[in-house]
């Protein structure tokens, strides 16, 4: 079950949003979250449903003693370790044993017979939200939760347990525990969800046409190295950019929509997004793009590790662990650790080799978007064979055309939708609510304009995202397969 589904809107959430409201007694509602919630996992794949449960009840066992031994700092610290080993050492297994057991077979020739291990779904965002609960125990920086179902709640909350945002325990456990939905709260949280779904169903799946489109192809599973290499040079470049916003509204569709679903409920989720397109620097972009993940390593791997309170040497070393791991965590796949080496070497660049502040705002604005565009490359195509080819593509390294008559029809079918999903990557929706915002609270005429706006835009908008979604079956977004 996705979010960006009518079964899910019109009768899950629903459903989940009405015994919330009926149900008082917090205890009960709690109870009744953790139900809702398990079962949209277990929709999944009902096998999985007991690693979750395992991780989560590690994670509490070793709060737990972590509180019990707080006065004794080497009992303190083999809990921890113990902890982080073997919620990592799980991660692990699911996630890179296939990618470790194929880079030995090539290099060894060794096993003959590679196991086909699945990827459980969530497991990436919901092992960090546990393990960030465990360390914060151990810093003293939130309070032990006794009772494991509490702390399995927080873990597998449906809102955003398969895709984030990265939630921690301290964040939301006040939520848990007292939370009550206000009105204003729960308007916010309409049309918060409102534009996530349109920004999936609409924009995000109308960018990935597009890159089907170019490369000719029905769904994503049909593209092969031979078809990526025969692509126009103009063609890999129009599938860049589309990529590029696709990858923005989808992931940042899927915050949307589980911070409206918060707010509905009661639950205050930190943002994930801030514009990350208008950067103007590799810096600036991470400081915007999937905000709880580049929070989580700042705090729990980069600080630790020294930050940039130390040597130029050590420094630079910290952003090379940081980033690999940024890159590893992505997906067991050479080209992820490429990408986040990627960003790596860029910001040594910006950090000790290129005074930016020197280079003109707008150029560096398009600097970062070519960087970033181009790095989307190496996200995108895995490494099948399609990297290489993709990556020369672009400079017609592969012999291949300039153009193409297809990839004129793609451009000029969808020219004026990309510029609106570009136009949606920035902040200008953003900037003319707040206009009208001001002009409401100096004018009655303007008041009541921001009020009828201000109700039929969710409205509209899930008008616009039903008809989108009509007849189709499934809607993944990107960060499902992390």
């Amino acid at each position: 079950m996705v979010f960006a589904s009518l079964i899910f809107v019109f009768l899950f959430f629903i459903a989940n949003i009405i015994t919330q409201a009926v149900v008082t007694d917090m205890r009960k509602k709690n109870v009744v979250m953790l139900s809702f919630s398990l079962v949209f996992y277990a929709w999944a794949g009902v096998q999985y449903v007991p690693l979750l449960l395992g991780m989560t009840f590690i994670c509490w066992i070793s709060a737990l003693l972590l509180d019990r031994h707080r006065e004794d700092p080497r009992a303190k610290k083999l809990v921890l370790t113990v902890c982080i080993v073997l919620v990592l050492l799980i991660l692990g297994i699911f996630k890179y044993t296939g990618f470790f057991l194929r880079n030995v077979q090539l290099l060894l020739g060794f096993p003959k017979v590679i196991p086909e291990i699945a990827l459980p779904i969530g497991i990436s965002f919901y092992t960090f939200q546990l393990l960030s609960y465990v360390i914060d125990v151990y810093r003293g920086d939130t309070e032990v939760q006794a009772k494991y179902w509490l702390l399995l709640l927080y873990a597998s909350l449906f809102h955003q347990c398969i895709a984030g945002p990265i939630v921690r325990y301290r964040d939301v456990n006040q939520d848990i525990l007292h939370r009550r939905v206000k009105r204003t709260e729960l308007s916010r949280g309409i049309t918060r969800f409102s534009i996530g779904l349109a920004k999936k169903a609409v924009l995000a799946n109308g960018c990935a046409a597009v890159v089907r489109d170019v490369f000719g192809i029905v769904v994503d599973e049909d593209l092969t190295a031979a078809i990526v290499q025969g692509a126009p040079v103009t063609g890999m470049w129009l599938v860049m950019l589309a990529y590029t916003l696709f990858i923005y509204l989808d992931f940042s569709a899927y915050s949307d929509m589980a911070i409206g679903m918060g707010l509905m409920c009661g639950f205050h989720y930190k943002e994930n997004f801030n514009y990350p397109y208008a950067a103007d620097s590799v810096t600036e972009f991470w400081r915007r793009w999937h905000i709880s993940l580049s929070t989580f390593f700042r705090d729990y791997v980069y600080i630790p590790l020294g930050g940039n309170r130390c040597s130029k040497g050590r420094h630079i070393f910290n952003l090379f662990v940081v980033w690999g791991l940024t890159g590893m965590w992505h997906g067991a796949s050479w080209n992820f650790i490429l990408w986040g080496l990627y960003y790596f070497v860029f910001l040594v660049i910006e950090k000790y080799l290129v005074d930016t502040g020197r280079i003109p705002k707008a150029l560096r604005h398009v600097l970062t978007l070519l960087i970033v565009g181009f790095g989307w490359i190496l996200f995108r195509f895995d490494g099948s064979g399609q990297l290489a080819p993709a990556v020369k593509g672009l400079f017609g390294l592969n012999g291949n055309a300039f153009s193409s008559l297809s990839t004129s029809l793609v451009f000029r079918n969808n020219v004026f939708f990309l510029i609106f999903c570009a136009l949606a990557s920035q902040p200008l929706g953003k900037s003319l609510g707040n206009l009208l915002k001001r002009l409401s609270q100096q004018s009655t005429v303007w008041l009541r304009v921001y009020d009828v706006l201000d109700a039929a835009f969710p409205v509209l908008l899930l008008l616009l995202s039903m008809m989108a979604l009509a007849g189709k079956q499934y809607n993944p977004f990107i960060y499902f397969r992390f």
